[in-house]
């Protein structure tokens, strides 16, 4: 909590918040370019808000703190993909191609970089009271080939293998559902184990993410995606429906 004088200017208020992001971060083991590439910004960036040298955008803050905890604090985090598979369970080489196709003008080194956070982001699911996931997956993000053959063989082990963990639900969205009810696209619903907190939607677009905590838009997001689970197959069919898709790759 960050306390402050009456009459307090903004340069003191800068100041004592870049501390306190400043203090979040080397808890979290969280590098300044690490935490700079979290909000599209520079290494250098974090430095100078950190040190209360510029302004902040409540955007920053936001994502800030939102790559600092926000995760990691939830006890369940619900998602919905339409694209690709899930970020938290992807391979190494999946999300390679994956950072590839998005970054197509990325150096190998960034790839590279962007890989090793997104694979560090999965340590959350093996801790000591790891929150629980429950995927559902659009059947078309699971035969596109992204990496090519042998990559998708080995995701789809991946994504076999995970189902038996007591804390990951994966559920499959076939083509033969047609239409439903998540037509805006992938997101993810977290919920905190404190009832104090509202839960929240976190939506990524191609150059910001939204992340939404009234009540309206957490209702009508959570709505979509009970509609999801239930217009999806169950986890058992779904494991057999993915364990099909590795016999058809070979």
């Amino acid at each position: 909590m960050i306390s402050v004088q009456p009459g307090s200017g903004p340069t003191v208020l800068r100041i004592l918040l870049g501390s306190q992001l400043r203090g979040l971060r080397e808890a979290k083991g969280i590098t300044r370019e690490e935490a700079g590439y979290a909000i599209r910004a520079s290494g250098s960036k974090i430095s100078r808000m950190e040190l209360g040298r510029v302004g902040f955008k409540e955007r920053d803050v936001v994502d800030l703190q939102v790559y600092v905890g926000l995760e990691e604090a939830a006890a369940l985090i619900r998602l919905y993909e339409v694209q690709f598979v899930p970020g938290l369970l992807q391979t190494a080489d999946y999300a390679r191609a994956v950072v590839a196709l998005g970054q197509p003008g990325a150096s190998a080194e960034e790839v590279e970089r962007r890989v090793s956070l997104r694979i560090a982001r999965q340590e959350l699911l093996r801790k000591p009271g790891a929150p629980r996931l429950w995927a559902v997956v659009d059947e078309a993000a699971l035969r596109r080939p992204i990496g090519g053959g042998e990559v998708m063989r080995a995701q789809l082990e991946r994504l076999v293998e995970v189902t038996k963990e007591p804390n990951i639900t994966l559920q499959v969205v076939p083509f033969s559902s047609g239409g439903h009810a998540a037509e805006g696209g992938a997101f993810t619903i977290l919920r905190f184990p404190e009832v104090d907190l509202p839960d929240v939607v976190y939506v990524e677009q191609l150059t910001s993410s939204l992340y939404l905590d009234k009540r309206d838009d957490v209702e009508r997001y959570t709505e979509v995606m009970e509609r999801l689970s239930v217009e999806s197959e169950s986890p058992e069919h779904s494991t057999e429906i993915l364990s099909g898709m590795l016999e058809e790759v070979g």
